[in-house]
């Protein structure tokens, strides 16, 4: 008997969860800050501000360099997304099964679209995701539910039927406030404690697991 799917739609994060993007943004924000400030930025620092739109991350710590940050960093980002992302093991794979099942999908990420599109096609997926919401399609960003909202409108369905996977507790946060359920793991940024306690409805240790837990393979 072939298993069913728990969710009939699932809205993906980008960043440490479908494409191991760590390394160059990790890269990107020390070089930005080495570049404006002269300041180094140790790789846990950096870590921390994955998963929040960047520009609001950067004002943060320096309101008076923010916008300067902004711009190096993206400069360097986009002439080095080739030398640094990396594809997650199994993750096409997932993309294609999850279609071949009839399970609808969209990325939800705090990237710019042509950003986000940019990494896709880094990886090879870019053929697999139709829907990408992006930094600019909400005016405010995760953890709030917004994002998530608006992905799961541009698909036309009912946030109550979706899941949100994402490897940061923002995104734990945000799908709880879409009213999503909320998967998250551990092969990105955030750091399995953090995530723990946030209570999601599961947390995996690879793609393996996510793929049979979202093909309906093993239970929630």
């Amino acid at each position: 008997m072939t298993p069913t799917p728990p969710w009939p739609t699932v809205l993906f994060d980008l960043d440490g969860t479908l494409a191991d993007t760590i390394p160059l943004i990790v890269a990107s924000y020390q070089h930005a800050f080495r570049a404006v400030l002269g300041e180094e930025v140790d790789e846990p620092r950096a870590r921390a501000w994955i998963g929040r739109p960047l520009l609001e991350a950067l004002l943060e710590e320096s309101p008076e360099h923010g916008h300067a940050l902004d711009t190096t960093y993206r400069e360097w980002n986009l002439a080095n997304t080739g030398r640094l992302i990396r594809r997650y093991d199994g993750v096409p794979e997932l993309l294609t099964a999850l279609a071949d099942a009839g399970v609808r999908t969209a990325v939800v990420t705090s990237k710019r679209q042509e950003t986000a599109r940019l990494a896709l096609e880094g990886v090879g997926i870019d053929h697999l995701v139709a829907v990408v919401a992006g930094l600019e399609d909400t005016e405010r960003h995760k953890p709030h539910p917004d994002p998530l909202l608006h992905g799961a409108a541009r698909l036309g369905v009912d946030p109550a039927t979706c899941v949100y996977v994402g490897d940061a507790t923002v995104d734990v946060r945000a799908a709880r406030a879409a009213g999503m359920a909320a998967v998250a793991v551990t092969w990105g940024a955030g750091e399995r404690a953090d995530l723990e306690a946030e209570r999601p409805d599961a947390l995996l240790d690879d793609v393996t697991a996510l793929t049979g837990l979202l093909l309906g393979r093993v239970a929630s």
